[in-house]
């Protein structure tokens, strides 16, 4: 269900399983992060660390699901949901290899193609990150030789 609503893939697709979901309200998913994650060798060599870009990135992609499930966009493929902004993002604890993080978004409101998600995400009972994230809805290019939708 996750790769046919969203367009990431590896490495970028960093949403695993759906817990659980209901439409216009919540979502639920897990992200397994294991030592052999692309980013670790950089980040950093002998104390490897998922950035926190990524930890907001996971958040926003469980808010683009929720987005695409609530019918908000289009599940076709014609629209993209694409990060629009961030608010009062702050980071608690590292999540390191062997962690799952647990991901939540809930939708406070979506108005003329703009949705507005409380996030965080948490390792067991630790908070890891908090934000409000915002999303835009945009047609999607089309694939190369058709024409524009």
């Amino acid at each position: 269900m996750i790769e046919r609503l969203l367009p990431h893939r590896y490495p970028m697709l960093l949403v695993d399983r759906v817990l659980e979901w209901e439409a216009a309200k919540f979502i639920r998913a897990i992200k397994n992060v294991t030592v052999n994650e692309p980013f670790f060798h950089g980040h950093f060599p002998g104390n490897p660390v998922m950035p926190g870009v990524l930890v907001i990135e996971s958040m926003a992609q469980v808010a683009g699901l929720l987005t695409m499930l609530s019918d908000v966009a289009r599940q076709d493929g014609s629209q993209l949901v694409l990060f629009a902004g961030i608010d009062g993002a702050r980071f608690k604890r590292q999540v390191v290899p062997g962690d799952t993080l647990l991901l939540e978004a809930e939708l406070e409101r979506a108005v003329r193609g703009i949705g507005r998600f409380r996030t965080r995400a948490s390792v067991g009972d630790q908070l890891v990150c908090e934000a409000t994230l915002l999303a835009a809805i945009r047609n999607a290019p089309p694939p190369p030789g058709l024409p524009a939708r």
